[in-house]
């Protein structure tokens, strides 16, 4: 079996140029979230609660969002792609119980059905105890959720008593102190910490229990008012502005600036349509997500300065999206980068090394002292990022206490890969530093693979594995990229290669691993790229063939040739809320069929040639 090569060059074509259509008038990618109903909710909610008369233009329109794209089945996903779910059935429910008058009567009615199938019935405590069970120990999310339903009145009269007291009290003690104190939300959650806490005691505390918490809300008042960005957006995201600015409103805070900078930022956000997504751009991922497609190359071949028009523009901007100073949300050291170009974002454990393997991509082997210097800091930063356990979480070193704090295997896997291709410029003492995280790292990676083969990731799911939502397929392909040269972890990668080739749909594709699941772009061409990056040995050659053949196959026919890209929801955004990017089915569609591409086994003596955007010396991105 073989790839016929007029065929590859001609689909790879096709998605490199689409890839390239995609960026922004000032020359990078910025992609596109997928709208979301828990967002637009959560700022029907908080705007009506702010002024519901200077907002009912606002208001109105996104209840009508909400009106028109609920499920059949009357919940609500977190994605117009996604399946409905219980907390943002709730949360949509509760929003247009209250704000969505006569016209939303019909769809409470069935959203009062749904969630009474779902929980058993609509008595406040059973639904509060739904939701808790959904999140356990991590109440990053769940009171939130249960605040909400509280303002909207569809938890009873006494619907706060349902809401659980965050201890905002503790945010005023040093930030240092933070991970030992385990606290019941993850670590890029202090506005939620403060601003709900605080109204829960003004709430619902009795007044005797409020004279030891309120004499320190000037000092609470102050750090949350320092911590919020100049876009007013915590995190740049629509839910967590949305909920503090409720807090805050349900506190007696109405003027207080953090308010009035959260109802900015939503209104600034909001979409023609009249809904929000979950975020407001990815454009540092994306960017480098793009950068390193559109690098990959063939081991030893020739270098071609030209990787793309404005490359060098774009290596401005991301060296200019290095931070440089302390952080004050996260309190995390200069060195790294975020999701975003925006003021909301946070420097973390997946954007960092992602930003420094497309700045190595874009040096092309010219390295200059500016780039080389952002570097050193970059890998510097990842260093001091490892927890105990040899892995690396994504904001902040030692808060392991819930889920999305914990060392992950793809943030691991990634900064191994950063580590290697900089190790050679970074000092005596860092290459020392480096050699000894990247051993703890893989004794990490060994730990954390599954009896079957797999590894799975932190940030990305799949919908149609309903018993864990989990994504084996991006876990495993992240790994495998770092881990497939490395003759000391060959037997790790042939258990997960070999799993990568037992999930592969009858179809050609992967996605959910699940008999009867539809492949996804996105899910096949992760598979891709990792299968095409194993050295030869890892498998029987004509296995992989095969797999790589009937693959391609398949994205080909999915991708109409490369030029049509269907977003699935594949990715997480904190406490497992879903969204899909525009972005992702393109990018490692061109990132897959270049790998195809480069293999001498469908390259041929002149694939270099007939393939010059590819003719790269290899970066080992």
């Amino acid at each position: 079996m073989t790839i016929d090569r007029e065929r590859l060059l001609e689909t790879l074509t096709s998605a490199r140029e689409h890839l390239l259509a995609e960026r922004n008038p000032q020359g990078h990618w910025s992609g596109e979230l997928s709208t979301s109903a828990l967002s637009t909710a959560t700022a029907v909610v908080a705007l009506g609660l702010v002024d519901g008369e200077l907002h009912r233009g606002h208001v109105t329109a996104a209840c009508r969002w909400l009106l028109e794209n609920r499920n059949e089945d009357g919940g609500w996903g977190d994605t117009v792609k996604s399946f409905s779910n219980v907390s943002t059935t709730l949360l949509c429910w509760s929003a247009l119980s209250r704000f969505g008058g006569k016209e939303a009567e019909g769809a409470v009615v069935a959203a009062s059905h749904w969630i009474r199938d779902y929980v058993g019935s609509l008595d406040p405590a059973l639904i509060a105890e739904t939701v808790k069970a959904r999140y356990g120990k991590d109440r990053t999310f769940s009171v939130p959720i249960l605040m909400l339903c509280a303002i909207c009145g569809t938890l009873g009269p006494r619907g706060w008593d349902h809401v659980m007291q965050m201890p905002h009290w503790l945010a005023a003690l040093p930030r240092s102190w933070f991970a030992a104190l385990r606290l019941p939300v993850v670590s890029y959650a202090l506005p939620a910490l403060i601003s709900i806490g605080y109204a829960k005691s003004r709430v619902s505390l009795p007044r005797r229990n409020k004279g030891w918490t309120d004499p320190l809300w000037p000092r609470l008042s102050r750090l949350l008012t320092s911590i919020q960005p100049a876009s007013g957006g915590f995190l740049e995201a629509a839910p967590l502005t949305s909920f503090v600015t409720m807090a805050l409103v349900s506190a007696g805070e109405r003027e207080h600036p953090v308010v009035k900078g959260g109802v900015r930022f939503l209104l600034e956000t909001v979409r023609p349509d009249g809904s929000w997504p979950i975020d407001t751009n990815l454009a540092t991922w994306v960017t480098t997500l793009a950068v390193k497609a559109l690098g990959v190359s063939k081991e030893g071949s020739a270098v071609d300065s030209t990787l793309f028009d404005g490359q060098d523009a774009v290596k401005r901007w991301l060296l200019g999206q290095q931070y440089h100073e302390r952080h004050p949300f996260t309190d995390v050291a200069p060195g790294g980068w975020a999701w975003t170009d925006l003021s909301g974002g946070v420097p973390d454990a997946d954007d960092t090394p992602g930003a420094l393997l497309a700045l190595k991509t874009l040096t092309r082997g010219l390295s200059d002292p500016e780039t080389v210097a952002a570097a050193r800091a970059g890998v510097v930063w990842l260093l001091d990022l490892q927890n105990r356990d040899g892995g690396i979480p994504t904001f902040c070193r030692g808060w392991g206490a819930l889920p999305f704090d914990r060392s992950s295997p793809d943030l691991t896997a990634h900064s191994l890969r950063a580590w290697e291709a900089w190790r050679d410029v970074t000092s005596e003492d860092v290459r020392s530093r480096i050699d000894s995280a990247t051993e703890r790292a893989l004794a990490f990676l060994r730990r954390e693979q599954r009896s079957d083969g797999s590894w799975r990731p932190l940030w990305f799911g799949n919908q149609h594995r309903r018993d864990d939502e989990e994504n084996p397929v991006y876990g495993t392909a992240k790994v495998l990229l770092a881990l497939s040269r490395r003759d000391e972890v060959r037997a790790e990668v042939v258990r997960g290669a070999r799993w990568l080739l037992e999930h592969q749909g009858e179809d050609g594709g992967w996605g959910s691993v699940r008999a009867g699941t539809l492949s996804s772009i996105e899910e096949t061409a992760l598979a891709l790229a990792a299968l095409a990056d194993l050295p030869r040995g890892v498998l029987p050659e004509a296995e992989r063939r095969s797999a790589l053949v009937r693959g391609f196959d398949w994205l080909e026919a999915a991708t109409q040739r490369g030029t049509f890209f269907e977003a699935s929801p594949i990715g997480f955004y904190f406490a497992k809320l879903w969204y899909y990017e525009r972005a992702y089915p393109v990018v490692w569609t061109v990132d897959a069929l270049g790998r195809l591409a480069n293999l001498p086994d469908f390259s041929g003596e002149s694939a270099e040639a007939e393939y010059a955007p590819n003719r790269l010396r290899s970066t080992k991105v």
